[in-house]
C-alpha cells in the first residue's frame, strides 16, 4: 500500500492523502478513515456499495427523466457520485465542497473534470450555499455525504439543514443521506428528516457490513409497487453491474 500527501491549503481544515491497495485508489482525511474510492482502471465506475446505494433515487426516475436532470452533492469526497453524474447519467452537476484540498485532490487523483457547462464545482460551506435562493426548486438528485476526517457522524444534521435540503428539490426529487446505521445517531437522524420531508415521504436501506445506512426522501411522497420497484432495480443491475435487485429486500419506505 502506498501513502502520498497533498499540501495543506488551510491549516484549520484536514490533511487531503489518498492510499492504494492494488487496483484501487482511497481518499483520506488526515486518518485511515476511506473518505472515497475510485477503481484505478475505471475512474468512472462505483466500487463502494454504499455509493452504489446513493443512487436509489433512480428507481423512482426513468432513464429519460434522468439524462439532462440537476444533480447536487454536498461533500465532494473523491468525486465518485459527481463523475458518475456526469459521465454515466449525462447529468447537470454541482458539488459543494468546504475543503480546497479535496477538490484538489479529485482533479489530480481521481479523475475529476474540470468545470464546464454542465459541471460546477462551488467551494463553499454546504449549510450557506443552499440556502441561494438560485439553487432553490432546482436539484432533482441531492446527494449529501458530509463527514468530517473522523467518520464519526454527519457535519450538518440538524432538522433546519434537511429542510433546506427540501426546499432545494423539484417536485419529483430526491434527496439521499449517508448514515451509519450502527451509531447512536442513526434514529436522531432519521427523526431530522421525517420532520422536514414528513414521514411518509422517507425511504430507508438496512445498513451494508461497514455500517453505512442510506435514508432517501422525497419531495413528493409516493409508492411505487414492489413490481414496478422490482423491475427498475434490474434495469438498473443490467445497466451498472449493481447488486440494485438485492435492494428491494433491504430497502423500504418507514411508514407503509
Amino acid at each position: 500500500m502506498t501513502r502520498k500527501k497533498s499540501s495543506v491549503l488551510a491549516s484549520e481544515l484536514p490533511e487531503v492523502n489518498f492510499s492504494e491497495d492494488g487496483e484501487v485508489r482511497y481518499l483520506h482525511l488526515g486518518t485511515e478513515w476511506i473518505q472515497g474510492s475510485m477503481f484505478l482502471d475505471r475512474p468512472f465506475e462505483i466500487e463502494l456499495e454504499y455509493v452504489q446505494r446513493m443512487f436509489a433515487w433512480l428507481l423512482f426516475f426513468s432513464d429519460a427523466e434522468v439524462k439532462g436532470a440537476h444533480a447536487m452533492q454536498l461533500g465532494l469526497g473523491a468525486g465518485t457520485i459527481t463523475k458518475f453524474c456526469y459521465k454515466k447519467l449525462k447529468m447537470t452537476c454541482t458539488a459543494v465542497e468546504l475543503n480546497p484540498g479535496v477538490l484538489h485532490a479529485c482533479r489530480g487523483w481521481f479523475r475529476l473534470p474540470p468545470d464546464d457547462e454542465r459541471l460546477r464545482v462551488v467551494l463553499a460551506d454546504a449549510s450557506l450555499e443552499i440556502q441561494k435562493d438560485e439553487w432553490r426548486g432546482t436539484v432533482d438528485a441531492l446527494q449529501v455525504d458530509l463527514y468530517d476526517e473522523e467518520a464519526a457522524a454527519p457535519v450538518l444534521d440538524t432538522p433546519d439543514f434537511y429542510h433546506h435540503c427540501r426546499e432545494l428539490l423539484t417536485p419529483q426529487g430526491c434527496m439521499t443521506v449517508n448514515l451509519f446505521g450502527r451509531s447512536s445517531s442513526y434514529a436522531e437522524s432519521v427523526e431530522k428528516i421525517c420532520a422536514a420531508f414528513g414521514e411518509d415521504a422517507v425511504w430507508a436501506f438496512k445498513p451494508t457490513r461497514e455500517g453505512n445506512a442510506i435514508v432517501l426522501a422525497q419531495r413528493t411522497a409516493s409508492r411505487p409497487s414492489r413490481a414496478d420497484l422490482a423491475e427498475r432495480a434490474d434495469a438498473l443491475q443490467a445497466q451498472w453491474g449493481w447488486p440494485a435487485h438485492l435492494w428491494i429486500k433491504v430497502f423500504k419506505p418507514l411508514v407503509k
